[in-house]
């Protein structure tokens, strides 16, 4: 996934409620296959991505040529490699996000109540409504106070998850200049997109009555398929610089499986995360004539030529099977359930509690652009509870794109030896409750153990 990924995700949740699910619905797709990096930043020394504070035991050709053929042996000769000392930072790192997804949950709905029950959200909209002559420019306006408002308050979260933990775990590479001037150009386009998108749902809402939460289910899925197609194009470059990877036998070996595939790239991008993180990562992104093919310069400076061939591969697998529109879909139903629990819970509480908090009770007060931190407390309730089904979702798509890299690629060798490297920032080996409920990728596990299945019955 592209580094940039995780933090606009980690905001989004903060923000989720109506429309401004839309961003958290294309950032959550999976357009791309190895890794999301947890923050984006710049400046600082590219080098540092080299030597990454997680050693996985080299082996050589022998060691290869004498891994067992039986699956669950082979598995376990990769899983090994790592020390424990290795896997108890990696197994910490990652159940901490346990906690995380609770805290930013909770974080939200604190902040949703801290505006409605303090009435600043009112006084935002009705400030807003006497400076704009355009209702649909006031709603907007409202949008993006909300936005800032919502960063500033949740700001020392941020700071903690974003960057004082993944420098901890050695996971960053950038300074806290660098960083914070990251997160106010991430601001800034929040600021526009969920204003814009605000104004668009609002209006909707208004002309629909009661079956506002159908609509708004169209508005988002609209909304995610626009920013899957114009993401690459216009909002990652303001993070990374891409130019094209050098010729040479990756180049040549990734554009023809490509090719083989139907994916519409003349070129391989290289981008720079080593500027912000120090994790591998790779995408084909973007949809039609948006699609682009690319890596981190981490995974070409970390990688072989086999590894590397078997990440591609799963990239490549996630644009021929069109995950990124079954994606639409499949959350497209999540979002229907979601707003209609959205409905079911404001009309109570509004009823309850509207005249306190200055909105109208029914169908005008979804409607009222003052009520949008209730919306947003509400569904990200829902989607907080539905996680292990979102996650189940996007889990699936992963586990077929390794399969699909597996018979393209044909590198199993090569897709295991990438996944001890995502064992970085994933726990290896969870219980599978654990993995149903937390897990939006398989683990290293259960994706080395289908490489060596896949290998076993291609030996002779």
């Amino acid at each position: 996934m592209h580094p940039t990924a995780t933090s606009w995700r980690t905001l989004a949740r903060r923000l989720i409620g109506g429309g401004l699910w839309c961003l958290s619905a294309w950032l959550a797709m999976p357009t791309a296959a190895a890794t999301a990096a947890e923050a984006p930043a710049a400046a600082a020394p590219a080098a540092s991505a080299a030597a990454p504070r997680f050693p996985v035991r080299a082996v050589d050709d022998a060691w290869r040529a004498s891994l067992p053929r039986e699956p669950e042996a082979a598995t376990r000769a990769y899983l090994d490699r790592l020390s424990p000392e290795a896997r108890a930072q990696s197994d910490a790192y990652f159940e901490g996000g346990y906690w995380l997804m609770l805290w930013n949950a909770l974080l939200g709905v604190a902040v949703a109540a801290l505006l409605l029950w303090t009435r600043p959200s009112i006084a935002v909209r009705d400030a807003t409504r006497r400076l704009a002559r355009w209702r649909w420019l006031a709603d907007a306006l409202y949008g993006g106070c909300y936005v800032v408002a919502t960063w500033v308050l949740t700001l020392p979260m941020t700071v903690y998850e974003g960057f004082v933990r993944e420098h901890a775990y050695g996971m960053a590479t950038q300074d806290a200049a660098a960083w914070f001037a990251e997160r106010l150009v991430e601001l800034a386009v929040m600021t526009l997109v969920i204003g814009l998108s605000v104004s668009l749902l609002y209006a909707v809402l208004r002309r629909t009555g009661e079956r506002w939460w159908m609509w708004a289910t169209v508005v988002t899925v609209s909304l995610s398929a626009l920013g899957a197609l114009v993401a690459p194009v216009w909002i990652d470059p303001l993070f990374n610089t891409y130019k094209p990877v050098e010729d040479g036998p990756i180049k040549r070996a990734v554009l023809a499986m490509a090719h083989a595939n139907g994916v519409p790239a003349d070129n391989v991008y290289e981008f720079d995360a080593s500027r912000q993180t120090t994790r591998v990562s790779a995408n084909v992104s973007g949809l039609g004539g948006t699609a682009a093919v690319r890596l981190n310069d981490n995974l070409l400076r970390r990688a072989s030529e086999s590894e590397i061939r078997a990440v591609m591969g799963h990239e490549i697998g996630h644009y021929a099977m069109h995950h990124v529109t079954k994606s639409l879909v499949m959350f497209g139903v999540v979002f229907l359930a979601g707003f209609a629990f959205a409905a079911w819970a404001m009309r109570r509480l509004l009823a309850r509690f509207g005249a306190r908090w200055r909105l109208p009770s029914g169908p005008d007060g979804v409607a009222d652009v003052g009520s949008l931190p209730l919306l947003a407390a509400v569904i990200g309730v829902f989607m907080f509870v539905a996680t292990p089904i979102t996650h189940t979702i996007t889990r699936t798509m992963e586990a077929e794109a390794d399969m699909w890299s597996l018979n393209l690629a044909r590198e199993p060798l090569g897709l295991s030896e990438a996944m001890l490297k995502l064992a970085e920032y994933r726990k290896t080996e969870p219980g599978p409750v654990e993995e149903f409920v937390f897990f939006d990728h398989p683990s290293a596990r259960s994706r080395i153990e289908m490489a060596m299945r896949w290998r076993e019955q291609q030996l002779p």
